[in-house]
């Protein structure tokens, strides 16, 4: 058998790849991550839009691995911009002495299991090779930008810009006619800050979404203080919650509650702000009549915001509300009051072409100085199957996973042995607080490569039938709720010709940590350790 170079590979140095990378060391082990960007944060460090920040309250997205690490670090407000999430993920590399593990500005092009050697050959764009006995993919479910197929996109004359991929120089558009194709949370979060500096914004709109007021503000030092002092027994309660967010949950179902009730309920929570919003009833994603109540709620808000009726009316959905991921935004409607702000219909009358000077819509041509691409993500699956991923016997990622991701517990791929996934598709991931979901996946990854080598044992792979019963499982529960039945980035449904399938778990992060922990107390039910 080779020698390998290295024990694991992890690709990827956001929060994910940094956690593994940190655990493999104490362990004693060779790894080596490799990471695009030119620094650590992921997700954070491509984000760098005007207005990117994190929906979650800064003080539970976080790591807790470390208490020290809890306590020093101080958030400046709610929900923190990209700026400082970005140079909390620096300070954790400082803090670790992470950066010397990570080799940057290289992308791994391939990964194939050598069937012969019993180990992985992992090949970057510099032409390097190296061998490691296991693979982890930190690569993040938000990661890869999506460049929409609009025909002229490269004849712009002017500058175009990509929300998930913004210049690390600060943009400005003052004086500029600026068009912004998408109304998604980037487009919802960076509009407003557009419109503050632009002469004219137009915002092209496919579908309206909902958007939950951040209500964000500086972090208030006494809730800091009760948090900082209470740590423990907060992060073992977010492991109990439904999405690993402590906050004030409703048992009562909305069907059996009198309508002045609800109303109130959902009132504090929109004056509260965040994406809670429906969590103070049971049924809100699964009874349609439930979720209409809040629907119109938040609608009847559009209306009561936006002062030109037309374009209120355009700003309703017409799905249901938590559907697609609740956006959370500042000022975004209210932005539509200003005169030099327009928006514009593209589900009805679709943009046709880019051109030199701008953008065609329904036979007219609309100049602009810059476009902006607010066109979101090949979710979840994108940023694995743009890596040449070959498992036993040569067989491609992308061919197994022709009719959507199959994983088991979105942690193992049968027939890819000793390649882990950091929340990986079929796992919790997205539908959840993310920091805790990495967590748990790095921790879950990091023991059984321990309990592999403490037996001895080279080679982990998920059974087929295991991922098969699981595959069942997430789209049992998928199907329960109304979630499932929305054309939003969960099921692909924004990337042309991706198969459609409801790729995150449902079942909320205590059901899925429940699940892990019990496969291992059982000799690591449905893997084959050889």
């Amino acid at each position: 058998m080779g020698k390998q170079d290295l024990d694991v590979v992890v690709i990827g140095a956001g929060f994910g790849g940094m956690y593994m990378l940190h655990r493999l060391r104490k362990m004693g082990l060779r790894a080596r991550a490799y990471e695009v960007g030119d620094d650590v944060g992921g997700t954070w460090y491509w984000n760098r839009y005007p207005g990117a920040r994190v929906d979650v309250e800064s003080m539970q997205y976080s790591y807790q691995f470390d208490e020290e690490l809890q306590q020093e670090w101080e958030w400046s407000e709610k929900y923190s911009p990209q700026p400082e999430i970005l140079r909390y993920a620096q300070h954790v590399a400082e803090r670790f002495d992470l950066r010397k593990d990570i080799q940057f500005n290289t992308r791994v092009t391939a990964a194939h299991f050598d069937d012969a050697n019993e180990d992985w050959l992992i090949t970057t764009d510099r032409g390097e090779q190296v061998r490691a006995r296991h693979f982890v993919l930190a690569v993040g479910c938000l990661s890869s930008f999506n460049v929409p197929d609009i025909p002229g996109i490269n004849d712009f004359a002017g500058d175009s810009y990509y929300t998930g991929k913004w210049p690390h120089k600060p943009v400005d558009f003052s004086g500029q006619r600026v068009a912004v194709i998408g109304t998604g949370s980037s487009a919802m979060q960076s509009s407003p800050e557009i419109a503050k500096q632009a002469s004219a914004l137009t915002v092209f709109q496919r579908t309206a979404n909902f958007s939950i007021p951040a209500q964000n503000r500086p972090q208030d030092p006494d809730y800091v203080a009760y948090v900082k002092a209470n740590y423990p027994e907060l992060r073992a309660k977010a492991k109990t919650i439904y999405g690993g967010v402590v906050d004030e949950f409703g048992t009562a179902k909305a069907l059996e509650t009198p309508i002045e009730e609800i109303h109130k309920d959902l009132e504090a929570r929109w004056q509260k702000g965040g994406l809670t919003f429906l969590g103070g009833f049971t049924d809100m994603l699964t009874d349609r009549q439930a979720n209409e109540i809040a629907a119109e709620f938040a609608k009847n808000k559009i209306r009561s915001i936006v002062k030109d009726p037309k374009t209120a009316e355009m700003l309703c959905p017409k799905n249901i509300i938590g559907g697609k991921r609740l956006c959370v935004d500042t000022e975004y409607f209210a932005m539509y009051n200003h005169p030099h702000v327009n928006l514009l219909d593209v589900q009805e009358t679709p943009i046709e072409r880019i051109t030199a000077k701008g953008i065609v819509r329904g036979g007219v041509e609309y100049e602009f100085d810059s476009i902006v691409y607010a066109t979101g993500y090949d979710a979840i699956t994108g940023s694995y199957l743009r890596i040449d991923i070959r498992g036993r016997n040569g067989v491609e990622l992308k061919d197994h996973w022709d009719a959507g991701p199959r994983t088991y517990l979105g942690l193992m791929v049968s027939g890819f042995p000793n390649m882990f996934m950091v929340t990986g598709p079929g796992s919790p991931s997205v539908l959840t607080n993310m920091l805790p979901s990495i967590e748990i996946s790095v921790e879950w990854i990091t023991d059984a490569i321990a309990d592999m080598r403490a037996e001895d044992k080279k080679l982990c792979q998920a059974r087929p039938e295991a991922e098969a019963e699981w595959v069942a499982h997430v789209n049992e529960v998928a199907s329960k709720s109304l979630r499932s039945t929305v054309k939003s980035w969960y099921i692909g449904a924004n990337i042309p010709g991706k198969p459609s399938v409801f790729m995150p778990y449902l079942g909320g992060q205590p059901a899925y940590l429940a699940k892990c922990q019990e496969v291992v107390a059982n000799g690591y039910e449905g893997f084959d350790l050889t």
